[in-house]
């Protein structure tokens, strides 16, 4: 049992490393990466180590026949428990201060920002390290079933498992207010008629968001959660394997403990391995009643080795898959489609001597040095060869010496007309437009004018 859950952690490992990956690689309109994301999966990565050095190491449980190894026996002891104790702190602190961001948003109209970043990350590192901290000087850890090393009985309730209950317990009171308020919001915005909010979604300026209408206030909440509701979902998830985590190893805690105080509670299991010689198989039935059945642990150890993947599933998405698709699929592609700028297609040029000379194709040689060289250029000839048969044109194709005639693309310059009313530059119009009333329907703005002043004797114009 303790085994399987442990390769379910190394499964939730794998997904945890290639959320980091993506948020680290690819650009964030792929990940949506946020630093609340970030440090939970981190702390759930830490977590999961705690079950997957010891299924790489196959430690020693036993350091003798009564007694099991400990952290200062056994280095691996010490890795797993340490990182097992510092992942369900970091697990629990970032989920807190996950569901404390969203209950200011929604519930105070707060906009969290850098700030809280670093009040975020003093309390969410800071607080598990000093867990740590006192868990190992105070209790310390050893094999107490499994491979993975566990927190001793001995402080254990004052110096981890009432403070992961205490940030637990907080988080579910946050997370239920903020909830208790949407609903809230969501019941006053049935009973809104105002017609002013039917058009408006969200308040025009800032000072307005503490006079919402209550439409307006149910249209923020929705979109809040609509973008939150994945942290909702894994802070609900995270906060009951923890609860659950505790409850049962407390109950295991002082099931040991009242067994220790009261030893006539075992001792139908100490005379039955006296009368089998040490043998504790025939015996395993009458001690169910002194520990925790191992369907309820092993439940418990599966659920804690599955977080990784529902971080995956519900902080995942798919445009992390295809962002890496393009990292390592068409980004080589595109390496190799040879890229030549303009730049270096005219150096080239320059470096060919037939671009600035004609050469002569029958001898390779240039030619005569009073035919101007003919430049190559895009500019094209059609002008010049509708005209050439005209008797008014020059002679636009002067012959060279072997009777082939070049033509002259330079030999007129065209004239740029400026448009009349162009302000490319700084100046007024150097014209004024009119406009003929007479050639519209609309009513002119001049002195009337007479119906026959519409009609112009073309023959008339020029009697004297």
């Amino acid at each position: 049992m303790s085994a399987a859950a442990n390769w379910v952690a190394v499964a939730s490992t794998v997904c945890c490393v290639f959320l980091l990956l993506s948020w680290a690689v690819l650009p964030v309109d792929k990940t949506y990466r946020h630093y609340l994301s970030i440090c939970l999966t981190m702390g759930v990565v830490f977590m999961n180590l705690g079950f997957v050095i010891p299924l790489a190491g196959n430690p020693e449980q036993c350091y003798d026949a009564i007694t099991p190894n400990s952290m200062s026996t056994s280095p691996m002891c010490a890795a797993s428990g340490f990182f097992l104790i510092l992942g369900g702190w970091s697990g629990v602190l970032w989920v807190f201060l996950r569901a404390l961001s969203l209950h200011l948003q929604i519930c105070w109209q707060l906009v969290v920002g850098r700030n809280f970043m670093f009040f975020s990350q003093v309390v969410g590192w800071g607080v598990p390290v000093i867990g740590v901290i006192l868990a190992f000087v105070l209790s310390g850890v050893s094999f107490r079933f499994g491979q993975t090393c566990h927190i001793n009985h001995k402080n254990s309730l004052a110096d981890l498992w009432i403070p992961l209950l205490v940030f637990a317990g907080l988080t579910i009171i946050i997370q239920f207010a903020t909830f208790g308020y949407c609903i809230k919001v969501y019941l006053a915005s049935l009973s809104d008629n105002s017609a002013t909010t039917e058009g408006s979604n969200m308040p025009s300026y800032t000072n307005s968001i503490r006079t919402m209408t209550p439409k307006q206030a149910y249209r923020r909440v929705r979109r809040v959660i609509a973008l939150q509701w994945r942290g909702i979902v894994i802070v609900l998830i995270i906060v009951t394997d923890v609860i659950l985590f505790s409850i049962v190893f407390v109950f295991e805690d002082n099931t040991v403990q009242a067994v220790k105080d009261d030893v006539t509670l075992a001792a139908p299991w100490i005379f039955c391995l006296i009368e089998n010689g040490g043998n504790k198989v025939p015996c395993l039935d009458l001690a169910s009643s002194l520990v925790v059945g191992m369907p309820t642990i092993g439940a418990v150890l599966f659920l804690l080795g599955m977080n990784g993947i529902w971080l995956l599933f519900l902080l995942g998405r798919w445009s992390m898959v295809t962002g890496w698709w393009d990292l390592f699929v068409e980004l080589p592609n595109r390496n190799k489609r040879e890229f030549v700028s303009v730049d270096a297609r005219l150096d080239d040029l320059k470096k060919d001597t037939r671009s600035y000379e004609m050469l002569s194709r029958d001898t390779g040689k240039t030619m005569d040095e009073s035919v101007t060289p003919s430049v190559e250029t895009p500019i094209s000839p059609t002008l010049a060869r509708s005209t050439a048969g005209s008797p008014m044109a020059p002679d636009r194709y002067p012959a060279n010496n072997d009777g082939r005639r070049t033509p002259d693309y330079f030999g007129n310059t065209a004239r740029y007309h400026a448009p009349a009313r162009s302000f490319s530059s700084p100046r007024p119009p150097q014209t004024t437009v009119t406009w003929d009333a007479r050639e519209t329907y609309a009513r002119p703005t001049s002195p009337p004018y007479r119906q026959q002043d519409r009609y112009v004797n073309p023959l008339g114009m020029n009697r004297i």
